[in-house]
């Protein structure tokens, strides 16, 4: 396919979004396993910012992105049941912002006719982040009191779907009026204007009645005290990201005096450990995405030379719902 070329997003060197560099470069032939793919949309996720910062070390330069949909070029040697033309989205793959991307064929799903690319490609990552979380790391039961930090965003706003879909009490924060409408539009039974409380624990203890079973935080460094004190005694912290910063060293007393707390940090590679996982979690996810009980909000759409605009909107918390570059 080498009369084919198009951009690609490349992080030469680890650093904030300045370092982002935008190249034409030739389609690549896949490999023995591999399917040439023609992106149609890339998803703007904070592993890719972890990736680009280096707090997930990564050999320099490489091609950003791990998220991505799009169509079948070609398919490399020993490759079966894929065809060119074939609608295919992937997550947690390297190199994936770009316009033509080889990608192993065992990494890819196939995107069902009633859900469009960019949809797929919006929610790849964080619906499958956002199942694993409810039905393996915290299993989410009916009465289940689950706190939803940021529910407005990306896997936020999934997140209070997908609880509630499996009969949970979903007690939601977000900043400001206009994010807590969106968390109350998909469902959260209690919202919560993190900016308009003076302790954000007291105020979801208050609000639930009790202290949750489980917290759902991507937030990190400015939720995670919050979080530890808004649980029940053996509640589970289910820290999945850290889009305010890292958490510090946690002295693991607090634990115990907050009621034999239990704290974990997951991360969707881990809960993607065959295939078979994979398409049972992807197609659970594409599948309500096309049946209409799984609705995905796309926040924003940028061309891959505006991706450091796109990072930093997403760095800086002011958008709701996913962002996509399209390359």
């Amino acid at each position: 396919m080498s009369d084919l070329t198009g951009p690609a997003l490349l992080v030469p060197r680890s650093g904030g979004t300045d370092v982002l560099v935008v190249e034409e470069r030739p389609a690549p032939e896949p490999g023995p396993g591999e399917v040439l793919v023609e992106v149609a949309a890339v998803g703007v996720n904070f592993v890719d910012v972890y990736q680009r910062e280096g707090v997930y070390p990564m050999e320099t330069p490489f091609v950003a992105g791990n998220e991505a949909a799009g169509t079948v070029l070609a398919t490399g040697e020993g490759v079966t049941g894929l065809e060119p033309g074939a609608r295919v989205a992937w997550a947690m793959t390297v190199g994936s912002a770009a316009r033509h991307v080889a990608v192993p064929a065992d990494q890819v799903v196939p995107v069902p006719d009633e859900v469009g690319l960019e949809t797929a490609a919006a929610v790849m990552l964080q619906g499958m982040t956002a199942h694993y979380l409810t039905a393996s790391t915290y299993p989410v039961t009916p009465g289940t009191l689950a706190l939803v930090h940021a529910a407005a965003g990306g896997v936020g706003q999934l997140l209070v779907q997908l609880v509630r879909a499996r009969g949970g009490v979903v007690v939601a924060t977000a900043g400001g009026p206009d994010k807590c409408a969106t968390a109350a539009r998909m469902g959260a039974d209690h919202v919560i204007d993190y900016r308009a409380v003076d302790d954000p624990a007291a105020a979801v203890r208050d609000a639930a009645g009790r202290g949750v079973d489980v917290a759902y935080d991507g937030v990190g460094r400015d939720t995670f005290d919050a979080s530890l004190a808004a649980l029940r005694p053996r509640g589970v912290l289910a820290l999945f990201g850290a889009a305010s910063g890292q958490v510090p060293p946690l002295d693991l007393q607090r634990l115990n005096t907050g009621g034999s707390l239990f704290v974990t940090r997951p991360s969707l590679a881990h809960y993607l450990a065959s295939r078979e996982e994979l398409l049972w979690r992807a197609g659970e996810v594409l599948g309500a995405v096309a049946d209409g009980s799984l609705e995905v909000a796309v926040g924003g759409r940028y061309p891959l030379r505006d991706a450091p605009q796109a990072y930093a909107d997403l760095e800086s918390r002011r958008t709701q719902g996913k962002l996509l570059l399209l390359p």
